[in-house]
């Protein structure tokens, strides 16, 4: 970005003399500036249009610049937030951090320093819009008319023709049934797959019917499940932002004290508001969370901070082979081990042949789910023991 180039800017200061100090600096260089003289002033111009950069200082009454950024990341996942202190702490600083603030500058600022912070940081909000362009460009290769018909069609048969597939999840060491894993499935024969569903699902914007269909299939079967086993429903993260997963009225809801609802270690949780919250209220409706597909994602410590699992399903990439592979042994006895340390149940999925399943018991793994038990199928199906 040339400097001359203008973008535009919020300037938050309670201190009249510092704010227009600091908007004289950065309008000599071209900057369009708003101001704000508190934080909460500040997100209702937040609320009412997108900016560039913010420029906010932290020590202010009625919200501090803390509590404000965190106003700013519900709103702006991706906008440079400079937060300015005349008393800099590791508490803020860390919670700066925390929140995804750009800098952290102790006051008096110099105007270079200032100008130069501001600069780098709209550069990178520029290449960050792009990349995200370019992002969205890729995934939805910008359907034509008829190629978005076409997908619409197929979407919607798919979800017409949408059936559930359970897979029993057992305890070995009691030979018992412990739940059923709920798998998507669709008669529709262009799109069969749950990757293609869940693409088409969200290449159209409709991955809320997908989640919605999905729930109300596992209720509707929910009756011929054997008795006491437990129901593992996946989430997609597009699903923690639909209100119909939090009501009481819904038909999974009223089934919520047997049901797991599993959440991909494999996708990112990071354009999900307010996690913990989200999480907070599907446990009060009576729901268990389990964080899948553990070992084959990147959302690590994160994951558990924010979802507070009770389950953690081990990925099959750790399982296959595990009885002749010393590493894979030592990755599952450790993560077994940090999980009973965090209280959560341990299911290791993918157990496909005789010697993995006792490899996997040496170990400490009760909890057992994969083809040596029993494939996917309509209906509850009794495991093989």
């Amino acid at each position: 970005m040339p400097e001359d180039a203008r973008f535009r800017l919020l300037l938050v200061d309670d201190d009249p003399a510092v704010r227009r100090a600091y908007q004289s600096v950065l309008t000599r260089h071209g900057v369009a500036v708003t101001t704000a003289s508190n934080g909460r002033e500040a997100a209702e111009q937040v609320k009412a249009g997108s900016f560039d950069v913010i420029v906010s200082d932290v020590t202010m009454p009625e919200m501090t610049g803390i509590e404000f950024l965190k106003v700013v990341r519900v709103h702006d996942l991706d906008v440079p937030v400079i937060l300015m202190t005349g008393e800099p702490s590791l508490e803020s600083a860390v919670r700066a951090v925390e929140y995804g603030a750009f800098r952290y500058l102790a006051k008096p600022v110099a105007s270079q320093e200032l100008w130069e912070t501001v600069l780098r940081a709209a550069r990178l909000h520029g290449m960050a819009k792009l990349k995200r362009e370019a992002m969205e460009l890729r995934e939805s290769g910008r359907m034509r008319l008829g190629e978005h018909a076409a997908l619409e069609v197929r979407f919607s048969s798919a979800l017409e023709l949408l059936w559930m597939a359970f897979q029993p999840i057992v305890s070995w060491g009691e030979r018992r049934v412990f739940g059923y894993e709920a798998l998507l499935r669709s008669g529709e024969p262009q799109m069969k797959s749950p990757a293609e569903i869940l693409d088409a699902g969200e290449r159209l914007g409709r991955l809320h019917e997908i989640g919605r269909a999905v729930r109300a299939h596992v209720a509707g079967a929910a009756h011929e499940a054997p008795a006491g086993a437990a129901l593992f429903v996946n989430l997609h993260s597009a699903d923690l932002d639909d209100e119909d997963l939090y009501s009481a009225e819904a038909p999974l809801s009223k089934l919520a004290n047997r049901v797991v609802l599993e959440v991909t270690e494999r996708a990112s949780l990071h354009g999900v508001r307010n996690v913990p919250g989200c999480v907070a209220r599907l446990k009060a409706l009576g729901f268990r969370i389990a964080i899948d597909d553990l070992g084959a994602g990147y959302a690590g410590l994160s994951s558990f901070t924010q979802l507070e699992p009770e389950f953690a399903k081990l990925d099959m990439s750790l399982i296959r082979g595990v009885d002749t592979d010393p590493r894979r042994q030592s990755i599952v006895r450790s993560m077994k081990r940090l999980c009973d340390e965090l209280g959560m149940l341990v299911i290791a999925e993918g157990a496909e042949t005789a010697a993995e399943r006792d490899m996997l018991a040496a170990l400490g793994c009760d909890l057992l789910q994969g083809y040596l038990f029993a494939r996917p199928e309509r209906g509850f199906v009794a495991p093989s023991w």
